[in-house]
């Protein structure tokens, strides 16, 4: 059998951007009806990093550098963080989190495990509902459809939303080591806790995707697993499937060392 290649996406609110450790493949359905198709090699790619202290953040990082790509090529596209109430809801949460942390009658660690769910809701805004999740549900489909050579529902175990019980854990540890420290230092305290967070969840969320046996790793991914199922996807038309199904294929020719064109 073929070895598969490992696939990340994301939804948009028209269509699905699917990506692989070198390319990446974005379809999506215009006002007309019609199937629109991008791909094209990534500018940053972190498939060959090995260090766990940069592996999570250099992700992220590649996953972002690739959305001005996709706007380039396909204008059309639609990111779910485009929307003026996701933007607002962005707004909110941060200050929102700020009060939080300087209220006086929480502990600490219940001060930063409130500030790390409400870092969460603006992601949670924008993935629920609509076109949005029904595409979430149509990526997922198709990728693990792919991965497992037989049809998938749609929920994906390694959906980011799995990330939500990992990032928690490790923001809310990070964030309370840096609260004490000396005032001056908090700043930078916070951010470097922040950037462990990362690279901790990251690594811890690979552990889980090898071990969903383990007790740990099945309580730390059913955060994500129920805001997966309950509000961040939803099942998709045949309409949606075969835009997903565009992009999978776009990321793969490319992948696999083919030039396709775009429709």
């Amino acid at each position: 059998m073929t070895e598969k290649i490992r696939l990340g996406g994301m939804a948009l609110a028209n269509g699905v951007l699917v990506h692989g450790p070198s390319s990446w493949g974005c379809a999506v359905r215009g006002d007309d009806g019609e199937i629109k198709v991008a791909a094209a090699r990534k500018l940053f790619a972190t498939a060959s990093l090995e260090s766990p202290l940069l592996r999570g953040p250099a992700k992220l990082l590649e996953s972002l550098a690739v959305l001005p790509q996709v706007k380039r090529a396909l204008p059309e596209a639609k990111l779910p963080f485009e929307r003026p109430q996701v933007l607002a809801a962005m707004v909110a949460a941060s200050v929102t989190i700020r009060v939080v942390r300087g209220s006086d009658s929480l502990t600490a660690g219940a001060r930063e495990l409130a500030s790390g769910v409400l870092s969460f809701l603006p992601a949670v805004l924008a993935l629920s509902g609509g076109e949005l999740a029904s595409y979430h549900g149509a990526e997922h489909i198709s990728i693990g459809s792919y991965e497992h050579d037989e049809p998938r529902p749609r929920e994906h175990e390694r959906c980011g939303t799995h990330l939500v019980g990992p990032l928690l854990l490790t923001s809310a540890a990070g964030n309370v080591l840096a609260t004490a420290a000396p005032r001056r230092y908090r700043r930078p305290a916070r951010l470097a806790a922040s950037l462990g967070a990362l690279a901790a969840s990251t690594e811890l969320f690979g552990w889980m995707t090898r071990n969903p046996e383990r007790r740990f790793a099945r309580a730390l991914a059913r955060p994500g697993h129920e805001l997966q199922h309950r509000f961040a996807t939803a099942e998709p038309t045949a309409d949606q499937l075969e835009v997903a199904r565009a992009a999978l294929e776009a990321c793969l020719a490319l992948e696999d060392g083919d030039h396709p064109g775009h429709a």
